[in-house]
């Protein structure tokens, strides 16, 4: 090997760890995991994690990558040792990370790599993290809030959605882009046949867009809100209860989408709820633009800075009391293959 040809295999490679460090921290799992070969290893024998395989390295990166508030990686040139069609280093790195559930920390670590010369370029055969050090006491920064917190009011960009639905894909869910409200209005009539028992939750996007009429007063399905709305609530609770829990389909929308692929819909009485969680046979959700965020933190602060005050207004102009977020319901993934749809829609409808 020439000089020339090992000073472009060292730049090559830096350039890969450098690469890997920037998808973790762009939260692209997909980009993290095509960085390995085929049968490449991810192993993390501190936690401990062992993946191999690119679907194994993205399916556990997405995995993790839900339980994060904020998350930071820096990476230091550390070794290359080239041996013709293969190569060995180590790179060392800093992290700050914060998961959702409050655990906290800094570490210092060091990834003992292997890399191997392919078709596609230089690309990690294994990985082996080794933490060197570890320090779990609270953190005293926070990650500042994105510019689309400030209003949660802005459509998501094309690139934004592809990941949504990448990462809806990757939990279970089946996800389509369509590009506006009467897309999806068609769409509903092709997901759901005629005669099944449907309920539509309490959404401005299904009212603006027309998919409540049509389902409640089109004729075409067993409407299950018409029928509960019918019931008396005195002496008719439990076949309420029992209505609401077990339809064919539920349709509905979500307060937020995270880019991380988990679902959230909030509630005041909670009714509505048992049956996007698991009760109904199929889900289907139709998802403005604008209720796109990066991860759950950031979902919540939408549902209680956004959703919330508009939601208020209009209870008190139709019912004339306050709303309140009194129930949540974080789906982040569906078990059942073929359950749950969330149509993306490119515009921004709803709150």
């Amino acid at each position: 090997m020439n000089d020339f040809q090992a000073i472009a295999d060292r730049v090559e490679i830096e350039a890969l760890r450098g690469e890997f460090t920037d998808a973790a921290m762009m939260r692209d799992r997909p980009r993290l995991a095509s960085l390995f070969t085929p049968d490449g290893a991810l192993r993390m024998p501190n936690i401990p994690v062992e993946q191999i395989g690119r679907e194994e390295i993205l399916a556990g990166g997405e995995r993790l990558q839900r339980q994060w508030d904020f998350f930071v990686q820096n990476t230091h040139p550390g070794t290359i040792q080239l041996d013709g069609d293969t190569a060995t280093g180590r790179a060392y790195i800093q992290e700050l990370a914060r998961a959702l559930d409050g655990r906290q920390g800094l570490n210092y670590a060091v990834y003992h790599d292997r890399y191997q010369r392919t078709e596609e370029g230089w690309r990690f055969a294994e990985r082996v993290y080794e933490v060197r050090y570890l320090d779990t006491s609270s953190l005293a920064g926070s990650a500042p809030h994105s510019a689309q917190g400030s209003s949660f009011t802005d459509p998501a960009t094309a690139d934004q959605l592809e990941r949504v639905a990448a990462a809806l894909r990757a939990g279970g869910f089946d996800a389509e882009i369509l590009d506006d409200a009467a897309e999806a209005r068609a769409r509903i009539k092709d997901l759901i046949p005629e005669g099944a028992s449907v309920l539509t939750g309490a959404s401005e996007t299904l009212r603006l867009s027309g998919i409540d009429e049509d389902i409640n007063a089109g004729g075409q399905y067993d409407a299950i809100r018409p029928r509960v709305l019918a019931i008396d609530r005195a002496t008719g609770a439990d076949e309420i209860r029992r209505l609401l829990a077990g339809p064919d389909f539920v349709v509905n929308s979500v307060a937020a989408v995270t880019e991380t692929g988990s679902l959230v819909l909030a509630s005041g009485s909670g009714t509505q709820l048992p049956a996007n969680a698991g009760g109904a046979a199929h889900a289907v959700w139709i998802v403005g633009a604008q209720k796109v965020v990066p991860d759950l933190s950031t979902a919540l602060r939408r549902i209680e800075e956004h959703a919330l005050p508009l939601e208020n207004a209009r209870a008190q102009a139709v019912y004339g009391m306050p709303s309140a977020v009194n129930r949540l319901l974080i789906l982040n993934a569906e078990p059942r293959p073929g359950r749950g749809t969330v149509l993306l829609l490119r515009e921004a409808i709803g709150y």
